[in-house]
């Protein structure tokens, strides 16, 4: 593909946009569009201007980035096991299906495909390799970061489940999760919880190092369909933090990332 400008025909574009402001409109993070968890993502295109867009656009979301500009290279950094790629197909010396195929085995994160190519019979060969979603070009921005949120939402699913199967009980310094009674200790004292601020506390910690956004916490821990909001989510951890501080002041197991949400730190 070389690293040639971005194109209109790579990403929709609002036509009242002015050419020339294209790429700052498109930085722009977009306010109907909220972060469930922020993660790594690993970004694999030879296209430099829309890797580097899309990278802008991410951080934005508070999701960390790793970028890659060939499929080698790609590789490479997938040995760090980010939590989603995005592979395009179409590059120099190694296409996304090569690189897929070489780290399938040992990566089990989602992978994205982006791709000019539009024959079904591509769609097919990708979704066969073992990528998980095919976003065809031209994308709009917005669907992009949709099939992102819900491709990272359906693999915390799956761990969740997983580490549910196989853990009954995580240690973080002095605190203690029992999956199976429903019961926090520090030390040897039992942190008297009511039963949504546990299931914030277990939300949180089966994926410690994640943020959470406070929508989601609501979401998952409330419904959809119950009556009230976000903030509810503030004033629960409030309290959960004080019940924390009451047994030991030392630690901070729940900790604010401004303008996204929590994270239950890995202590």
């Amino acid at each position: 593909m070389g690293h040639s400008p971005i194109k209109r025909n790579l990403i929709s574009i609002d036509a009242s946009v002015p050419a020339t402001q294209e790429i700052k409109a498109l930085t722009v993070v977009s306010p109907n569009i909220f972060v469930d968890i922020a993660v790594e993502i690993l970004l694999i295109d030879d296209e430099v201007e829309l890797l580097m867009l899309l990278k802008n656009e991410l951080e934005a979301r508070g999701h960390r980035v790793l970028t890659a500009y060939r499929g080698e290279e790609g590789i490479a950094l997938a040995r760090q096991e980010p939590d989603l790629i995005l592979l395009d197909i179409m590059m120099p010396d190694m296409n996304g299906f090569e690189v897929c195929r070489a780290i399938r085995d040992q990566i089990l994160c989602p992978i994205l495909f982006l791709s000019a190519k539009q024959a079904e019979s591509d769609k097919i060969h990708a979704l066969t390799l073992g990528g998980d979603d095919f976003i065809s070009k031209p994308f709009g921005l917005r669907e992009l970061l949709a099939r992102i949120e819900a491709n990272l939402r359906r693999e915390q699913r799956s761990q969740e489940n997983h580490h549910q199967k196989k853990r009954t009980r995580l240690y973080f310094a002095d605190l203690s999760l029992d999956l199976l009674e429903h019961r926090v200790r520090i030390g040897d004292t039992e942190i008297p919880l009511s039963r949504r601020e546990y299931e914030i506390v277990e939300l949180l910690a089966l994926r410690a190092g994640q943020v959470f956004s406070r929508e989601h916490i609501y979401e998952r821990v409330w419904g959809c369909d119950a009556e009230g909001d976000a903030y509810t989510v503030v004033e629960h951890i409030r309290k959960i933090r004080k019940k924390f501080a009451q047994v030991s002041s030392e630690k901070e197991y729940i900790s604010t990332v401004w303008g996204i949400g929590y994270r239950w730190e890995r202590l």
